[in-house]
């Protein structure tokens, strides 16, 4: 189906007044840039979704503290989220991603935790995914006997799948599922929605390339956690929602990942976003089609959980 309109507006909108691309020079610029652009688009009327509480702490990592935020949702189900935020492991941070762990924590009756993880280049690959193991362990131990989920956005999203598959092999937390919303599962950067939707949809091809070039050296790019579709073996892994998004040059590799779950035996709810773009659950009450899609996807995930 084509772009859906109203994000036809958002790109047009974006583009006038250059607020693209994303990346901007340095790491320091690009981060100032994405988290102006992030407070900027709930727009001047924004009012956070209500929620029971917000708390901010912090824990020990294996290299230094790890911020974290926890939000409890107005009608508690007893699950518990840990969340790990997009911005191709370069960008983003707990106000970025505050609106969508609250969308999370209501839908699902959860305690969302949100980690502040330690970012590339500065942190390169496995630092950050090193702090989301802390995070997964300290989750686990301070929520002990709730469902707890794995979940995160674009490059928070492998982070997750690679935390799901670090706790499955290093006798970590047991976890009830996994949310990837828009993964980043292949390094080669090398499938069709890469080329097609590389230019002209927020992300680029261009901008992932620097991304990955941040995090993580070519000789790293096929560690299991990071090369999700190339050398992870993805047995016995936990349940997994994996949304994607039709405009969106990591499309194709989300689909893949999921065929690869499933063909693993693995139980996978794969949620198409026909004429969204990359990062459209930043969009929840700005774009109609992504507030209902991600209504969703939270459903799908809903299902899965005790």
């Amino acid at each position: 189906m084509p772009l859906d309109p109203q994000f036809r507006a958002v790109l047009d909108q974006l583009a006038a007044t250059g607020m693209t691309p994303l990346v901007r020079g340095t790491a320091q610029q690009t981060r100032a840039h994405y988290r102006s652009l992030a407070m900027a688009r709930r727009g001047g009327d924004y009012v956070p979704e209500q929620v029971r509480e917000v708390t901010d702490r912090t824990i020990d990592g294996p290299h230094g503290p790890i911020p974290l935020r926890i939000c409890s949702p107005l009608s508690e189900r007893g699950r518990v989220v840990t969340y790990v935020h997009g911005g191709g492991w370069v960008v983003g941070d707990l106000d970025t991603h505050d609106p969508v762990c609250r969308r999370v924590a209501n839908a699902l009756g959860a305690t969302v935790v949100s980690v502040d993880y330690r970012l590339a280049p500065e942190h390169h690959y496995p630092a950050p995914l090193d702090d989301i193991m802390a995070a997964l362990a300290w989750t686990s131990d301070t929520f002990g006997d709730y469902p707890h989920v794995v979940a995160g956005d674009s490059a928070g999203a492998s982070l997750a799948a690679g935390a799901a598959i670090r706790a499955r092999d290093e006798d970590g937390p047991t976890l009830a599922a996994q949310l990837l919303i828009y993964p980043a599962t292949d390094p080669t950067m090398s499938s069709l929605s890469f080329r097609e939707n590389g230019d002209g949809y927020f992300l680029t091809g261009k901008d992932m390339r620097w991304f990955y070039d941040q995090y993580a050296p070519l000789e790293q790019r096929s560690e299991p956690a990071l090369d999700l579709l190339g050398t992870a073996v993805p047995h016995g892994l936990p349940p997994a929602v994996v949304a994607t998004a039709e405009f969106d040059p990591l499309r194709d590799e989300g689909d893949a990942y999921a065929n690869r779950l499933r063909s693993a035996g693995v139980r996978v709810e794969l949620i198409p976003g026909p004429g969204l773009i990359h990062g459209y659950f930043a969009f929840l009450g700005v774009v109609s089609a992504a507030d209902h899609r991600s209504r969703e996807v939270l459903r799908s995930l809903d299902t899965l959980l005790p």
